[in-house]
């Protein structure tokens, strides 16, 4: 198939081209590269079946192809609020975008929505029924609130037009390729580790997350893609929970060294808990992560000395 990535040089975009490409597909990567990297798709360059076009999601395209995946979209928290209001436009204009070239060359059109739709929740573990308990003009909202405008307007397109869409909310995910800066606990940890900080822990360290490697994520994300019995939304994640203090307990085992544990003030709207309910998952594409945290940690930690070093 000819495949578009919107958001194809970040971390998770770059990962699913590699395995798009391995599956024998042909890809064009579309990337403006504000969180994106050329780095994470050089090695895609000179691929026969890869193309990188250097693109805002925000402004239209048109290509020809046979499914769009859209995961344009700065995904923490100090590249969302960097812009929030570039942030918003590219998660709802990206979407109609991205809508109206699925609608137009009739390709399936695949979102990467996010477990923030869900906010500080009020079910746990979330289930995709629950509908969420968001602050709507909060710091983090311009994400929130984009993501959620965005499933709005898949479902719209797919009852209106009949645009074949499948959305799919993504709970935190780590592994190489990460931003070094991005402000994920995965990154953070690793990073002060490696250069002998202090870990950071914000509030008491008991709030929890659930950590699925990137890996796993790609491979649920190309098994939703390609099956025909449900559009979703569907939840993808690992859905064993650890609290921030057991990561960076974890953390410190592995990377060594002689760093210390200090608490901060805990952000505004941080959820306290988040764990998928991925029973859906398991039932409609047979997928549950795979692979340990500590083994893919031991991954990450491995690619980031070589970024840090």
């Amino acid at each position: 198939m000819r495949i578009l990535v919107t958001g194809g040089a970040g971390f998770l975009g770059s990962h699913l081209c590699d395995r798009l490409i391995n599956d024998g597909n042909d890809v064009i990567c579309l990337d403006n590269l504000f969180t994106g990297r050329k780095e994470n798709i050089a090695h895609l360059l000179g691929h026969p079946r890869f193309e990188f076009v250097r693109h805002d999601v925000v402004d239209p395209f048109k290509f020809e192809v046979d499914q769009i995946f859209n995961l344009a979209c700065p995904a923490s928290p100090p590249h969302y609020q960097y812009n929030p209001i570039k942030t918003t436009k590219t998660s709802v204009i990206g979407a109609i975008n991205c809508l109206g070239l699925a609608k137009r060359v009739k390709a399936r059109v695949f979102q990467a929505s996010t477990s923030e739709v869900y906010g500080d929740p009020e079910m746990h573990p979330q289930r995709e029924e629950y509908w969420g308990h968001v602050n709507p003009i909060g710091l983090r909202s311009c994400y929130d609130e984009g993501k959620r405008c965005a499933e709005t307007l898949f479902f719209d397109y797919n009852r209106e037009n009949k645009v074949d869409i499948r959305v799919i909310r993504i709970f935190n995910t780590y592994g190489p390729r990460m931003l070094a800066n991005d402000g994920r606990v995965v990154s953070n940890f690793i990073v002060q580790a490696l250069k002998g900080e202090d870990i950071t822990i914000y509030g008491d360290g008991k709030q929890t997350r659930s950590f699925c490697f990137v890996d796993d994520l790609i491979e649920g994300f190309v098994r939703f893609m390609n099956q025909t019995e449900i559009i979703g939304p569907m939840n993808c994640g690992n859905p064993g929970e650890f609290t921030m203090l057991q990561l960076a307990e974890l953390t410190l085992k592995l990377v060594g060294g002689r760093s210390k544990i200090v608490f901060k003030p805990l952000p505004s709207d941080d959820p306290k808990q988040r764990q998928p309910d991925i029973s859906l998952a398991r039932r409609v594409i047979k997928w549950e992560p795979q692979i340990p945290l500590e083994e893919g940690l031991k991954r990450t930690i491995a690619y980031f000395s070589k970024q840090v070093g």
